[in-house]
């Protein structure tokens, strides 16, 4: 019953993810990043998604942010973390309780660009790196596509936390929590407000629903008139 209101829940959400995916490029058009972030950030995802495909798959590094993943957004959660397995063919993180935000955060959280991040500004609060920014952005960018790049690679294989939820529910609630990392990043760097995000995607989440409500209604009627109509 449970894995049936998700499908439901999941097939309702997918005109937001529409609208989601077309207030987002809508913000990509309106940023202008900065000299060093036009650059660094695409030249660090290239070089994962190359890493990715030309290198020896980082398999365990992976699995460990992936584990330690459910262990943060299990201790956010109140959930008690016990012991953790961490291997190249998979792993494993006892926790006392799970949700579906714990199960799927592996694949919308991006653990090594959050500690990226956090060793930036940590840092920043003692020294003054701002010479080394270049050098950070082409690590987030790189960290960011070893996230995509393994996400993708993990969703296209049979994954227990997505199979317990239900695929398409899983698959909606992880693009849209990944939408939400970049347009969070594309405020930081650029000239989107919260404010501006927030109403784009008001705007385009109705004009989603909308079209939607207006084709079901055609169906419904050309339903009537083709069948119900001639009993």
């Amino acid at each position: 019953m449970k894995k049936f209101l998700k499908l439901l829940i999941g097939l309702l959400l997918l005109p937001l993810g529409w609208a989601a995916t077309r207030a987002v490029f809508a913000l990509l058009t309106t940023t202008t990043p900065g000299a060093s972030a036009g650059w660094a950030l695409p030249t660090g995802f290239l070089l994962a998604v190359l890493g990715f495909f030309l290198l020896p798959q980082a398999f365990r590094t992976y699995v460990l942010g992936h584990e330690l993943s459910h262990a943060i957004a299990g201790l956010l959660m109140g959930a008690k973390v016990g012991k953790m397995k961490v291997g190249r063919d998979g792993g494993h993180v006892e926790l006392s309780k799970s949700n579906f935000i714990i199960a799927l955060a592996p694949y919308f959280f991006p653990f090594y660009t959050a500690l990226v991040i956090g060793l930036w500004y940590g840092l920043g609060f003692f020294w003054d790196v701002s010479a080394w920014e270049p050098l950070w952005l082409v690590l987030v960018g790189m960290t960011w596509g070893f996230h995509i790049t393994f996400t993708i690679y993990m969703l296209s294989q049979h994954q227990p936390d997505v199979q317990e939820h239900g695929r398409i529910f899983s698959y909606v609630v992880i693009y849209l929590a990944n939408l939400f990392v970049v347009s969070l990043w594309m405020i930081a760097i650029g000239e989107p407000t919260f404010r501006g995000a927030a109403a784009s995607l008001s705007s385009e989440t109705v004009a989603a629903y909308t079209v939607v409500w207006a084709l079901m209604v055609q169906g419904w009627a050309f339903v009537q008139s083709q069948f119900l109509s001639k009993k």
